[in-house]
């Protein structure tokens, strides 16, 4: 493909002065593949390591080769009855089998990839919901346990395929590799694949409660990876490593479709990638064996990347790529006066087919900007109604407000109609639920997530600011500014920290140091936690909901001190937001649910009251 210099806005929109329709060298991924291995079938497509301790020991397979396994999966599918409109699931990790069934699946029908790490009964109402027919997994693990427990209560389902060569076959649970290997190399039928046609379904909304379902088209991925090539240069001599994992839109796109649209490489980082400790520890010397040109990364690993001495010449690396997640402008000069790769900070999402915005390669990157939108695609900031949601008009340069994308790169729509409802204006932008400002040179900034927002007294506090101040340490690994519950204000900061090793910092001393350096009188820290680990998404961003829950049950637990009350728990409300469970001895009813409504008047959040025999 065409390599561009993008320096600024005025380069971008001399690219698009050219339809993208015309820049496209296929119509949907399968027709990408394929050209691309018709064109570098001895190319290597994919090389994996199994240890990140072995990790001169990997395995390779050329674009030849690639293409023929798309093949024998989308026949296998194909078999078993799928169709263009149905849907096959997969719980795997990071393997090569992984892209051969999230690739094969759009040849034949509708992929839908989930997080393994999810609890069973989330991954069966994604199945329930996805009306999933085949469902691949992982055999002789805790994945396959959760298969085992769901399986019977999702109506839709036809087949299971096991993905271990010693399963023995059980009515429909089949042993993958035995029916693959049956099946030949080439496509056993025909299906003219539409750009519009869905390729793929993929859960967002975090890792609780029940996750949407965003639809996207072939063309919306096609599109997103000519994007991405553009805007990171990919090109045929190109290395990259993927140590995200592949149910996650950043890895199959930007180290994955991305990659076999440009006849580039990738390396798979064992099935676990970054979660692998080995890789974490062995990182600079994979990325000096491999000669890697590129990772992508979110901001924990950067963290966790910083505490491991570079002892190898890593000067193959041109940038890595970090998203996801706002990344601490303390966090970014660490990293490169550490490492001396170039950081070039983005933004996307699932809706968005991955990537929406991202600091230019050949221009300014602004620290602690997420950059220019990207090539086709329209961003701005909007300044939105509180109440109804409606379009009031764009933000000033510098002005906070919505986040709103707009491009082929946008998903079509959520499967659940509901969840359609207020997610768009009429005008075709999507509503991302980020907040953010555009300065006058066209850059983006991130200013926090709408949830997230800690309201203090009907003062916003941005959490991000707040952190910010504590990365000035490099004792600070990782900070979470939550939202604590509070009688009178509504909301108050709480902060909690994870140190590196052989810190002896505490509480007194970081309480001390941000007090010092807070402009804002109302983000000073209420209060500050020193943990041995801060919890963290599948992907590596810090799970702020679970430390909200944490707070929220402490300040709960205070507040009901003198009732005798059994336990309490948070969670997720699909209407609410957080849910209180109170659970209490099953008498005196009358008088404890007075008493406890009378304790928790002032506490904003929804509760629930549970008596127990």
């Amino acid at each position: 493909m065409t390599l561009f210099t993008i320096r600024n806005q005025d380069d971008i929109r001399d690219i698009e002065k050219i339809p993208l329709a015309e820049r496209l060298i296929a119509q949907n991924t399968y027709q990408l593949i394929q050209h691309t291995a018709q064109t570098y079938p001895d190319k290597i497509a994919i090389s994996y390591i199994a240890s990140g301790i072995d990790y001169t020991q990997h395995g390779s397979i050329s674009y030849q080769k690639f293409l023929q396994q798309i093949h024998q999966y989308a026949n296998l599918f194909y078999a078993l009855g799928i169709r263009s409109n149905d849907v096959i699931s997969y719980l795997l990790p990071n393997l090569p089998q992984t892209h051969f069934v999230l690739w094969g699946a759009q040849v034949t029908g509708i992929v839908n990839p989930i997080n393994p790490l999810l609890e069973a009964d989330t991954i069966k109402c994604i199945c329930q919901t996805a009306h999933t027919k085949i469902l691949v997994a992982l055999g002789n693990t805790d994945i396959w346990q959760k298969v085992l427990a769901i399986q019977q209560d999702i109506p839709s389902l036809r087949y299971v395929l096991c993905l271990d060569a010693n399963f023995t076959e059980q009515g429909h649970l089949l042993n993958l590799q035995q029916h693959i290997d049956k099946q030949p190399t080439q496509l056993t039928f025909q299906r003219d694949i539409a750009p519009e046609d869905i390729a793929s379904l993929y859960h967002t909304g975090g890792t609780t409660g029940t996750p949407k379902l965003a639809q996207r088209s072939h063309y919306n991925e096609i599109a997103m990876a000519w994007m991405i090539n553009t805007v990171a240069g990919l090109h045929s001599d190109t290395t990259l490593l993927c140590g995200l994992p592949l149910f996650h839109v950043n890895a199959t796109m930007i180290t994955g479709l991305s990659v076999f649209a440009s006849a580039a490489k990738v390396v798979l980082l064992t099935p676990t990638g970054f979660r692998n400790p080995d890789i974490i520890q062995y990182f600079y010397a994979i990325v000096h064996y491999y000669q890697a040109n590129f990772f992508s990364a979110v901001p924990t690993v950067l963290s966790a990347l910083l505490e491991v001495p570079v002892k190898h010449d890593i000067s193959s690396l041109e940038y890595a790529v970090c998203g996801a997640a706002p990344l601490s402008v303390e966090l970014f000069r660490r990293f490169e006066q550490h490492t001396k790769i170039r950081i070039l900070e983005g933004y996307g999402l699932t809706e968005g087919t991955c990537a929406s915005a991202v600091n230019p390669k050949d221009g300014e990157r602004k620290i602690g900007s997420i950059g220019l939108s990207m090539p086709y695609q329209s961003m701005q900031i909007a300044i939105l109604d509180k109440d109804t949601g409606a379009w009031q008009g764009v933000a000033k340069p510098n002005e906070i407000g919505y986040i709103l994308i707009k491009g082929d790169n946008v998903f079509q729509k959520y499967l659940d109609p509901q969840h359609n409802e207020t997610a768009w204006l009429k005008d075709g932008w999507f509503i991302t639920g980020d907040l953010g400002r555009q300065d006058q040179d066209g850059y983006f900034w991130l200013t926090g997530r709408i949830k997230e927002l800690i309201i203090r007294g009907g003062h916003n506090i941005d959490p991000l600011m707040i952190e910010e101040i504590f990365y000035q340490l490099p004792e600070v690994k990782l900070a979470a500014a939550i939202a604590c519950p509070h009688p009178h204000l509504g909301e108050v900061p709480v902060v909690f920290v994870e140190l590196t090793n052989k810190c002896s910092l505490n509480c007194e001393d970081l309480l001390q140091y941000v007090t010092q350096h807070t402009a804002e009188q109302a983000a000073i820290p209420k209060k500050i936690f020193i943990i041995d680990h801060i919890p963290l998404t599948p992907i590596g961003k810090i799970f702020k909901p679970a430390l909200r829950w944490q707070i929220t049950k402490e300040v709960y637990q205070q507040a009901l001190h003198h009732i005798p009350f059994q336990s309490i728990k948070v969670c997720e409300d699909k209407q609410h937001g957080t849910r209180v469970n109170i659970y209490l001895p099953n008498r005196d009813k009358k008088s404890l649910t007075k008493q406890i409504k009378q304790r928790l008047s002032d506490y904003t959040l929804y509760y629930q009251l549970h008596f127990l025999d």
